[in-house]
C-alpha cells in the first residue's frame, strides 16, 4: 500500500508535507508497520502448551501459598512470582 501526494498549483512544500502527513495518519499504516519492525515467529504447538503448562503451574502455587498463609492477598502478581521457587533442573 502506497500514499501519492502530488504538489498542487500555487501549494506551498509545508502544504505538501501536511496533506502527506494526513493521509499517513488516517490510512491506518504507521501500527502496521510498527507491527512489522521486529518479525517474531509464531509459535509451534509444542511452545503454547510448554507455556500454558508453565502458567497454570504458577497459578497453582500461588493459590497454594494463599491457602497455607505464606503469601498474603496484597501481593501483586509480579511479587508473588518471584518468590515462588523454581526447581533446578539438572542438566
Amino acid at each position: 500500500m502506497s500514499i501519492d501526494v502530488r504538489k498542487k498549483e500555487n501549494e506551498s512544500n509545508e502544504g505538501v508535507i501536511r496533506r502527506f502527513t494526513r493521509k499517513v495518519q488516517t490510512s491506518g499504516m504507521i501500527p502496521l508497520i510498527k507491527d512489522n519492525q521486529f518479525h517474531r515467529p509464531k509459535k509451534n504447538k509444542t511452545q503454547i502448551r510448554r507455556d500454558a503448562q508453565r502458567r497454570s503451574g504458577i497459578r497453582q502455587t500461588i493459590e497454594y501459598l494463599r491457602k497455607i498463609g505464606k503469601l498474603t492477598e496484597d501481593l501483586d502478581r509480579t511479587k508473588a512470582k518471584k518468590l515462588i521457587i523454581r526447581p533446578k533442573v539438572k542438566k
